[in-house]
């Protein structure tokens, strides 16, 4: 309806229901007839009764993507009558889609019209401003108008006004990279990305990127190296800058001068010297050297030794009754000086001074003095040959009542039931209804195995868990054994299979047996304690050239020095390397197992170190961020990069009830004195090797056999008591005392055992000596959590068991590996993977990068204060993968890197011609 729709006439054709409307539009336009472009309206039609109308939706801005129409809409009450004008003129009815409904609260006429907007429409809009739409409704009061809407193409350009530039600057500098997007409707909003990973500003409040699109970094950290880019978007496409290198450096600084050496001369004039070194901090990612000397050397003159010489001798003395006379002298002609050497031989000689012909007691003194020795001697053998006899006689009344008291000590052991509540065996007073009725044995009575028990049955995975087996070695360790992979929860054996898990005991490592030494020089090298998952690895360079240290790895075989505080617990073993005194040049990796199911919102670790005094100082916590020393926390392992070595144990806090401290647990048997019973012995230890070994040593000295494969129970800080029961007795064979079925053990006994391997035993007897099978159930669990079934099914006799081989780990046989066959990586691919990852690049293919491929995300803060990163991270990776480093993880790390770097070369070489939301290349519109 436009002005030419004004000059034909009224429109007679529309319905009779608008023609009061159309009267007053009649009017108006026969008014406005010479003025086609007007923009007035009628301000009301002053015989219809009704209100003004009211725009319950009036049109918004709106942008045209490629050739894609918008649509405009408005909605008004009551409305008889809406019409869109753009640009100053009406559009053409026909262009307007109209839909009527009834308000049926007010019962008002509702009326809404859209339109649509074309590219082409706007394209040929010229005029001072952007191309705008609003529309006017009518009502029997008069008009009402609408807001303008604009309606703009939208577009964003290739190229940016600005790309951010590389730049290096020093720790804690200000870091200012520019950004300005390319030109766009609407405008462009930008994003960075440091390492291909955005930015968030308010995660970091040393980060800001607020102002004007640009990155400012208050503080550069070593953190903040990388490669950034700067990405711009809107609606219609995304925008891609050039990446900006920015290296963080780090300027040397010396460290404090040594004490002065010693003279080098030892007479006469010499120098000495002292020296500092450039590692405070140490010069990093192209940092400037210490400018300066690093050795000072200033004259000395040392004081020449002068060798002591005796004066003359005096003269004699007066003859003495022993008919003796003595002279004397001293070291004085000169006396020793400075250091020098003191007179050689006697001050003070004698002689007879009456050649012989003295008499006492009317004899020669010659004569005498022969007496007296002979004398003395007969004296002596005489001594000599009653000391002999007493000692017989001693030993010989020893014997005899040492077989009175052993035989007596049988007999009580075959007629009696000893308190099973002393020492570290506990009852359990959850299954006790009458405390009178409690009939328990003692550790010690079930702890005297028959001497002519000979356990002959050998499995494969006693060695896995932590035992020195002095068996064949047939090969490799097969991929079940510990520590191969991550997976120490033992599942359920197989019926056919369960006599390859029952193994002698007789045969395995003592605990003396718990400590190892070898002789490293340059080349470095690693020592094992074998089986018990401990190690110490000495990185290449690590000891100087032409000099060799013997160097130990030992584990504390006695209960541990170190006493945690609450609710603290011992999680590995306290492990002892030495020799204390060694200093090495780079960090070497100590493995130290833990029994902790890893999860940083339960447990706080920590690492200790036990000083010369004999106390224990906190190294650092392994969440911390810290240069003197790292930790890497594994799933049953932790290792430890240091610099000192010295005598270090992991202590765990626990800061929420949910943390688990993982127990294996273990069933041991053997028969006893009286031989209808059978003994069960229940073993709950940490999920160590080392803590699996000693119970194995303690049970070969009581001539037990392992029953079944052990399994891992989870156990809860939460205070709840942990019980062990027997399950499951076939009623006619076997019986247990009344009430001995099920013990319970205190919360704090287990949580706090300090290493000391917890056990129950348990009775069992007997009804026929033609019994020789036994078969039942061990129930281990904790109230309110985690529970273990093992199915015990032996025999009990000793012709009938099984000897079965069994494959020892590597390290069974090499405890101490020297020079290069020590390390998986060969020496020269190390160098040129130091060589490719140390030294920053444009692309971020740096020992950062190395670094996260290989899981190591914390605290690089420390990799970066070393000479050579790459190196350090690799000798990390070499004491994680010491049984499975095949190489091959390595390998697919690096060429994962290589493949990452490739594909963002791709992306930035590649063109895109049409806007879209994908990335773009930099340049070129």
């Amino acid at each position: 309806m436009g002005g030419g729709a004004a000059r034909s006439g009224c429109p007679l054709r529309l319905k009779r229901r608008l023609l009061p409307l159309l009267l007053g539009l009649c009017s108006w336009t026969a008014a406005l007839r010479g003025n086609d472009n007007s923009e007035s309206l009628p301000e009301s039609i002053p015989s219809a009764p009704g209100t003004l109308p009211h725009f319950m939706e009036e049109p918004d801005d709106a942008y045209i993507i490629k050739s894609n129409p918008i649509v405009l809409r408005c909605k008004a009450m009551p409305a008889m009558q809406i019409f869109f004008k753009c640009n100053g003129e009406w559009v053409h009815q026909n262009e307007h889609v109209s839909e009527e409904s009834m308000d049926e609260t007010t019962g008002l006429k509702v009326r809404e019209v859209f339109i649509n907007v074309t590219r082409q429409q706007v394209e040929d809009f010229h005029g001072p401003e952007d191309y705008w739409c609003q529309c006017v409704a009518w009502s029997h009061l008069g008009t009402s108008k609408s807001r303008k809407a604009s309606v703009r193409i939208a577009y964003l350009r290739k190229n940016f006004e600005q790309d951010p530039q590389g730049k290096e600057v020093p720790i804690e500098g200000m870091i200012v990279l520019h950004c300005r997007p390319p030109e766009g409707v609407p405008a462009a909003e930008v994003e960075w990305l440091k390492n291909e990973e955005p930015i968030d500003s308010n995660l970091d409040e040393n980060i800001d990127t607020r102002a004007d699109h640009n990155l400012i970094i208050r503080q550069a950290r070593l953190s903040d190296s990388g490669n950034y880019t700067c990405m711009a978007a809107n609606i219609v496409a995304k925008r891609r800058s050039m990446s900006a290198t920015v290296v963080v450096y780090v300027n040397g600084g010396w460290s404090s001068w040594t004490e002065w050496s010693n003279c080098n001369a030892q007479c006469g004039r010499g120098w000495q010297k002292r020296s500092r070194t450039c590692t405070n901090p140490a010069p990093l990612n192209g940092g400037a050297f210490c400018e300066g000397m690093s050795v000072q050397k200033i004259t000395c003159t040392s004081l020449c030794p002068v060798d002591g010489n005796w004066e003359v001798w005096s003269e004699w003395s007066v003859c003495s009754p022993e008919c003796e006379h003595l002279r004397v002298r001293e070291c004085i002609a000169p006396p020793p000086r400075n250091g020098g050497k003191y007179c050689e031989g006697l001050s003070q000689e004698s002689e007879n001074c009456t050649e012989g012909l003295c008499i006492q007691d009317k004899k020669p003194l010659h004569e005498i003095k022969s007496q007296n020795i002979e004398t003395a001697s007969d004296i002596a053998l005489y001594s000599g040959l009653g000391a002999a006899v007493i000692a017989v006689a001693v030993l010989v009344v020893g014997v005899t009542l040492y077989r009175r008291s052993q035989s007596n000590s049988l007999l009580l052991n075959s007629s009696m039931q000893p308190d099973l509540t002393v020492s570290r065996t506990y009852s359990g007073p959850i299954c006790l209804q009458d405390p009178m009725d409690k009939e328990l044995m003692t550790e010690s009575s079930l702890f005297n195995p028959l001497s002519d028990i000979k356990v002959k049955v050998q499995s494969s995975f006693m060695v896995s868990l932590g035992v020195t087996e002095r068996a064949e070695y047939h090969g490799k360790a097969h991929s079940g054994t510990f520590p191969h992979g991550n997976n120490r929860a033992f599942g359920t054996m197989q019926a056919r299979n369960k006599a390859t898990y029952i193994q002698n005991l007789s045969s395995l490592s003592t605990r003396s047996e718990l400590k190892t030494t070898a002789i490293f020089g340059h080349l470095g090298g690693r020592l094992v304690v074998p089986n018990t998952g401990v190690s110490l690895l000495v990185p290449h360079g690590a000891i100087p050239e032409e000099s060799s240290w013997e160097i130990y790895l030992a584990i504390t075989q006695k209960e541990s020095s170190l006493q945690p505080e609450g609710t603290d617990v011992l999680l590995g073993p306290e492990v002892t390397c030495g020799p204390s005194d060694l200093s090495v040049s780079t960090p070497f990796a100590l493995t130290i197992p833990h029994c902790a199911e890893v999860n940083s919102e339960h447990w706080n670790i920590h690492l200790k170190k036990r000083t010369p005094q004999g106390k224990w100082e906190e190294v650092m916590s392994v969440e911390e961020e810290t240069t003197s020393c790292y930790c890497l926390l594994d799933p049953y392992a932790c290792h430890i990069l240091l610099n000192s070595f010295g005598t270090y144990a992991l202590i765990g806090e626990p800061i929420s009830d949910c943390a688990v401290r993982q127990l294996k647990v273990a069933v041991f048997g053997c028969l006893s004195c009286n031989s209808l019973d059978y003994n069960l012995r229940v073993y709950c230890m940490d999920n160590t090797p080392c803590a699996f070994q000693e119970v194995v040593s303690d049970e070969r000295l009581q001539g037990g056999q392992l029953l079944e494969e052990p399994k891992l129970l989870h156990f809860k800080g939460n205070t709840f008591s942990l019980q062990i029961s027997v399950l499951d007795i076939p009623p006619f064979l076997w019986r247990i005392k009344p009430f001995t079925a099920c013990q319970e053990v205190p919360f704090s006994r287990v949580w706090c055992s300090s290493q000391q391997p917890l056990h129950c035993a348990f009775s069992l007897e007997r009804y026929t000596p033609a019994t020789t099978q036994l078969s039942c159930k061990i129930c281990v669990r904790q109230v309110k959590g985690h529970e273990q079934i093992l199915q015990i099914q032996t025999s009990i006799l000793e012709n009938e068991r099984e000897t079965v081989t069994f494959f020892a780990h590597e390290d069974s046989n090499f405890p101490a590996q020297m020079g290069p066959k020590a390390f998986k990586i060969p020496y020269s691919i190390r160098q040129r993977i130091c060589a490719t990852f140390d030294t920053p690049n444009a692309k971020g293919k740096d020992w950062q990068m190395l670094a996260q491929k290989n899981s190591i995300n914390r605290n690089l803060s420390y990799f970066a204060t070393q000479s050579s990163p790459s190196a350090v991270i690799l000798d990390l990776w070499e004491a994680r993968h010491q049984h499975d480093g095949d190489l091959d993880s390595l390998a697919c790390a690096l060429e994962e890197i290589g493949r990452t770097h490739s594909k963002i070369s791709d992306i930035t070489e590649t063109e895109i011609e049409e806007p879209d939301f994908n990335y773009s290349r930099q340049n070129g519109l």
